[in-house]
């Protein structure tokens, strides 16, 4: 049971701490409440592995770890509410009457200063159920853990139906035309080019979208899709880069290995790398990483002219210490394009059709 509690755990404290939320929050003084459910949050669970081994003999704590789970629904329904409040505050912005009319008629009562009332209160409601929690929690004393225990991101890949996204085109052709001018220019050097974006704003929908471009799949000779996610081991990835190139497990296990490996698979090739859903601040880290892509200045390593890598990240630091070019910054659907994106997630394409 407390396995299945960490994932949730870990949405509930990155939707807190989405910046469109913590802006919302800080705006109506929550913000300290905000710090609270996260400070809970993060020593839940440090201490979940061992609540869930003695679960099994305990019944109490098999209780207690059940009352989590309702309680950790409970902060995620309220913090779904605030994130949809903090959305529809965003179109009002853009000031189209007709859209800020159709999303508050969807998201809020009719009186902000009701709807404002009634979630502070959820929200507070919400942290004295954790908060009492929390002191049961010290009076198990459970194991603590250096560091609490990292939750298993889903693997993104690279197939997308294109029919069913909404008003990324532009951006599309945007990173195309980048790509395809760097091929153009015989240029030895790597381009690297950041996609940058809040969560949620579909960064890994752009860079699908343009991995299966038909333009960029026949300048490259190889397009090679890999998601990094928030543990940037250089191994880890140029072993998956190995298995996507030649659709086979790796086995190597030592780097002078898998470097040749790589050197043979990359070979002359021109390629494009997708690294999805970049955390890494350690600019070491993609230096080493840099080191075994990249060509040498004398333009004498393995892979061919004109190679470039996209990096999907929602962090500014990142995109600096990456890009070799200014980042690409995702734009924001507009007024028609996020009514049309609401109604298909909310209703299906048939109210499309209707309209």
């Amino acid at each position: 049971m407390g396995s299945l509690l960490m994932p949730l755990l870990g949405s509930v404290a990155a939707k807190a701490g989405d910046a469109l939320v913590a802006e919302l929050l800080r705006a109506w003084g929550l913000a300290k409440s905000r710090w609270k459910l996260e400070r809970h949050l993060a020593a839940v669970q440090c201490i979940l592995l061992d609540a869930e081994a003695r679960s099994h003999t305990n019944l109490g704590v098999r209780q207690w770890i059940k009352d989590l789970k309702s309680a950790a629904y409970q902060a995620d329904d309220v913090i779904d509410d605030f994130f949809y409040e903090a959305l529809r505050r965003r179109a009002a912005k853009i000031r189209h009457p007709y859209m800020a009319c159709k999303v508050l008629s969807y998201f809020t009562v009719n009186s902000p200063v009701v709807f404002r009332f009634h979630m502070s209160w959820k929200l507070k409601d919400a942290l004295e159920t954790i908060d009492e929690l929390v002191v049961e929690m010290n009076n198990f004393c459970f194991q603590q853990h250096a560091e609490a225990p990292s939750v298993v991101h889903p693997q993104t890949h690279s197939r997308v139906d294109e029919s069913d996204i909404v008003g990324r085109q532009d951006d599309k052709e945007q990173v195309v035309k980048i790509l395809l001018d760097h091929n153009s220019s015989n240029n030895n050097n790597v381009m690297v080019l950041p996609i940058v974006g809040m969560g949620g704003i579909g960064k890994t929908t752009l860079a699908q979208l343009v991995h299966n471009d038909r333009r960029v799949n026949h300048h490259f000779e190889l397009v090679l899709w890999v998601c990094v996610s928030d543990k940037f081991v250089v191994e880890e990835i140029i072993r998956s880069i190995i298995e996507v190139a030649t659709m086979k497990k790796c086995d190597l296990t030592q780097m002078e290995a898998m470097q040749k490996k790589l050197s043979e698979v990359l070979g002359n090739k021109r390629y494009l790398l997708v690294l999805d859903d970049v955390w890494n601040e350690d600019s070491q880290k993609w230096d080493d990483l840099r080191s075994l892509l990249c060509p040498d200045d004398d333009g004498s390593a393995h892979a061919g002219p004109g190679n470039a890598i996209v990096v999907t990240s929602r962090n500014n630091q990142v995109a600096s210490i990456m890009g070799t070019v200014p980042p690409h910054q995702i734009s924001l659907l507009n007024v028609d394009q996020s009514w049309e994106l609401f109604c298909r997630i909310a209703f299906g394409r048939e109210v499309e059709q209707q309209e």
